[in-house]
């Protein structure tokens, strides 16, 4: 399912529209390809999206957003958050605008890592979490002791 799309063209008088995929560098079906070349499962998910994507060509400029959980983007991505720095950065006239996007979507991907890192033990009953824009903190009971991890 698509996930985003502009209200105002993009290019070429078309919006953009945009899929966001996360594969797991680690997982079995991409670790033989990842562990030769870096980017390997980012790349293979992309494609598969333009794939998917493809008869949107004919409205929309598709981008498929593609981040392994090790933090590899695909070209296309690299180049859409440059552009969006780039945009952001004429707006206000921040020229630190161009980092942003990056660091945004590094945030974002730290954050989910450190959800699905948590919910992998068994021995580990999340009391509380919290999810702000600063860090995740949850509140673990381990036997008789409550652990706080803050990232």
């Amino acid at each position: 399912m698509l996930q985003h799309c502009t209200l105002t063209p993009w290019v070429r008088g078309k919006p953009m529209a945009w899929d966001v995929t996360v594969p797991d560098t680690f997982a079995e079906s991409h670790l033989g390809h990842t562990a030769r070349k870096p980017g390997a499962a980012a790349t293979k998910a992309s494609t598969g999206k333009a794939i998917k994507y493809g008869a949107l060509s004919t409205t929309h400029i598709f981008f498929s957003v593609t981040v392994e959980t090790a933090g590899t983007l695909n070209q296309l991505s690299v180049e859409l958050m440059q552009e969006l720095g780039r945009r952001i950065a004429v707006v206000t006239g921040d020229t630190r605008e161009t980092a942003f996007p990056f660091q945004r979507l590094s945030r974002a991907l730290q954050r989910g890592n450190a959800i699905a890192f948590l919910s992998t033990f068994n021995m580990m009953w999340p009391l509380f979490c919290l999810i702000s824009n600063f860090c995740i903190c949850s509140f673990v009971l381990v036997g008789q002791k409550i652990i706080i991890i803050i990232i």
